[in-house]
């Protein structure tokens, strides 16, 4: 227990985050209750000003806490890592930032643990954490059997900072594939709703065009091998759950090696490897500290080996986003509903007027000029009567 006064400068990393919640990330120890009563009290300041719980905190703010609060919490567990394990972890790395952590994830390994999965990218964080530092979050995920970038956030803070811009659609991710056939169109969008499958349990996604939820994914052919195969640049602008999978399946060309989605059609003949080629090869995507993290994945090796065996040319995709703004997050389409509302209103009040007051209407029309009441025109019965000139006459009273 402390028994001094304590001060704390905001951090980039908890910009626009609530005073409780602050406490909650940093001094876990000091329940809500005790908080609510050092604010209602004044001993807790910023930049010398009372506040409130509710309040949000500004980076470089100072805060000042007072002496006291809970016991001191326990240390953070940390998961006892094999040897194995640290080894697969520092080979996963591709960079590691003040709010970040890239890996190059494989094939295989799965992004969360669940039933019957002991084995996970989740397992692994602690690797890349000291004792004294927060455990990293994961902040998107990729198919067990997809390859490439994955970001982790190695704070809090910077954990809503990414998850933020993921949700928002601002972060660009550019994938590649090889697809069994050739789109009749070199490069186009994918515009189909994506809804969970009935009688799959959720595990399975498919277009329903009536009930589904909106999924547009930009592609590009880079190369094609005849007409057995191609190799086509993704860009997803929406991120459902197997999106990619089920859209190019949708149209006739399931990813090679996705048999859940396209069937024993999505298996190529010869040595080309049973795997599922779909790799995240860029991420592009804003951090904390104002800067852009831009980062590429290298091709797991059965997809590199493919792209040998039917020709392909890797150096001729940098694997570019399309540019132009993000699409609109929904509260920018709120406001533009709202706008869109409020401007219909106004525009329907004013046809309502001329209907009443053009030609052809039967309703009498206002007569213009101030109304009655404080400030209203003389009565005609007064306006020709003069007033007494004070002073004119004789004065009433004694004499």
């Amino acid at each position: 227990m402390s028994d001094q006064v304590r001060q704390f400068t905001i951090a980039r990393d908890d910009d626009g985050i609530r005073l409780d919640r602050w406490f909650k990330r940093h001094l876990p120890q000091i329940g809500f209750g005790t908080v609510s009563k050092w604010a209602r009290t004044g001993q807790i300041r910023v930049d010398g000003k009372r506040v409130k719980p509710d309040d949000r905190l500004s980076s470089g703010q100072l805060l000042r806490v007072p002496p006291g609060g809970d016991s001191t919490p326990k240390p953070r567990a940390m998961r006892e890592l094999t040897q194995e394990e640290r080894n697969q972890a520092e080979d996963m790395l591709i960079r590691q930032t003040r709010s970040a952590i890239v890996i190059n994830k494989p094939p295989g390994l799965a992004t969360q643990g669940g039933t019957k999965t002991t084995h996970h990218v989740d397992g692994l964080l602690d690797a890349y954490a000291g004792e004294d530092e927060p455990r990293p979050r994961l902040v998107h995920r990729l198919d067990k059997d997809t390859s490439g970038v994955l970001l982790v956030a190695r704070t809090p803070g910077s954990a809503a900072f990414f998850s933020k811009r993921f949700s928002g659609r601002s972060a660009k991710k550019i994938y590649w594939a090889l697809v069994v056939g050739v789109p009749d169109l070199s490069e186009g969008t994918i515009d189909a709703p994506l809804a969970k499958q009935p009688g799959s349990g959720g595990e399975k996604m498919h277009v329903d065009m009536e009930g589904g939820q909106p999924a547009k994914t930009l592609y590009r052919v880079v190369e094609r091998a005849g007409n057995t195969a191609a190799w086509v640049e993704l860009q997803p602008l929406t991120g459902r759950t197997h999106q990619l999978r089920v859209h190019l399946a949708a149209i006739g060309h399931p990813i090679v090696g996705d048999g859940k989605y396209g069937g024993q059609e999505a298996f190529l003949t010869g040595s080309i490897s049973r795997k599922m080629h779909l790799h995240a090869r860029r991420l592009i995507i804003d951090s904390p500290d104002g800067s852009t993290l831009d980062v590429t994945a290298n091709l797991p090796e059965h997809f590199a080996a493919s792209m040998e065996q039917l020709g392909f040319d890797p150096t001729l995709s940098m694997a570019e986003p399309e540019q132009g703004p993000p699409p609109p997050s929904r509260e920018d389409k709120k406001q533009a509903a709202r706008q869109h509302a409020k401007q219909y209103r106004k525009e329907r009040r004013g046809e309502r007027r001329k209907r009443a007051t053009g030609p052809g209407s039967d309703r009498p029309v206002k007569k213009s000029g101030p109304k009655k009441g404080k400030g209203s025109p003389v009565p005609k019965s007064q306006l020709n009567r003069k007033k007494p000139v004070r002073g004119s006459g004789p004065k009433k009273g004694k004499g």
